[in-house]
């Protein structure tokens, strides 16, 4: 009897286990299962964001691009003014007429004049957060601080680590110019003209959304200098510093026995940027 009972109690015990197993199968299975939909579904989201934050990135630059242009078509015309609206990107503008400290230095290695020292201001869209921004590419312009190459454009549209997030920057460097006149008082003249796009007219702003932008051409100023120099200088260095970056441009001068004479003309281009009215 006592040999049955055993017997009958393991084959019970064996059928326990068995109950048990199955159960314990479906729970591994489905917490498997909820652990890869659970990846899955992380992944998705992840990427979903990623192309949406990108989608956004590549509406901002087009956005900027056209303003650019936008501006371009109202430079140097007084009077003349344009409308834009940038498509809300997820990020805000900000215009700021106080920025972008501008100045200028020229040398022949003799004397030396500051003919330029003002902020003459920029323009930010300052991009949602992002790690795919792509900073340090310039979308019009290059990194240069001055140019003095033909066909060269003024306008620097490039992407910045900010502060909080990356920034697309659009400012404008001084751009020279230079023809060998005649002789005036017996002395060969040299005619040289820096360029420069000023935008510390414009209001400090901060906007967000879908933004109408209204930007004029308040007027063209030309500031003359003359250097009338009774030694023969060979070089003109034209020091720039923009934002703390600097560069030079030399141009040759031509001078004789009795000297030279150099004419400098600083032509400004004051340009207005605002908030718009739909």
């Amino acid at each position: 009897m006592k040999k049955e009972s055993i017997n009958q109690r393991v084959i019970h015990f064996r059928l326990s286990k068995k109950a048990i197993a199955i159960p314990m199968t479906f729970l591994m299975l489905f917490a498997s299962l909820f652990v890869v939909i659970s990846v899955t579904y992380y992944f998705a989201v992840s990427k979903v964001n990623a192309n949406s934050q990108m989608l956004k990135i590549s509406s901002a630059k087009q956005n900027m691009n056209s303003l650019e242009k936008t501006i371009d078509n109202i430079l140097w015309k007084p009077g003349s003014s344009k409308n834009y609206e940038i498509n809300d990107c997820g990020g805000k503008l900000i215009i700021e007429p106080n920025a972008n400290l501008l100045t200028i230095n020229i040398t022949d290695g003799t004397f030396n004049d500051v003919i330029f020292n003002y902020s003459i201001g920029r323009i930010i869209y300052q991009l949602p957060s992002s790690q795919s921004a792509e900073t340090g590419l310039y979308l019009k312009g290059t990194s240069q601080v001055v140019e003095n190459k033909s066909g060269a454009v003024m306008a620097q549209l490039f992407i910045e680590s900010g502060e909080e997030h990356p920034e697309i920057v659009l400012q404008y460097r001084p751009k020279v110019s230079y023809i060998a006149g005649g002789i005036v008082h017996d002395k060969p003249t040299n005619d040289v003209r820096i360029y420069i796009v000023n935008l510390n007219s414009s209001l400090d702003q901060e906007l967000i959304g879908k933004i109408p932008v209204k930007m004029s051409c308040l007027s063209n100023e030309i500031f003359v200098t003359n250097y009338n120099l009774s030694y023969s200088p060979s070089n003109l260095h034209i020091n720039v510093n923009l934002s703390d970056r600097t560069a030079q441009v030399s141009i040759p001068l031509l001078s004789n026995d009795n000297g030279a004479e150099i004419k400098i003309e600083l032509v400004t281009c004051n340009t207005k940027i605002e908030k718009g009215i739909r």
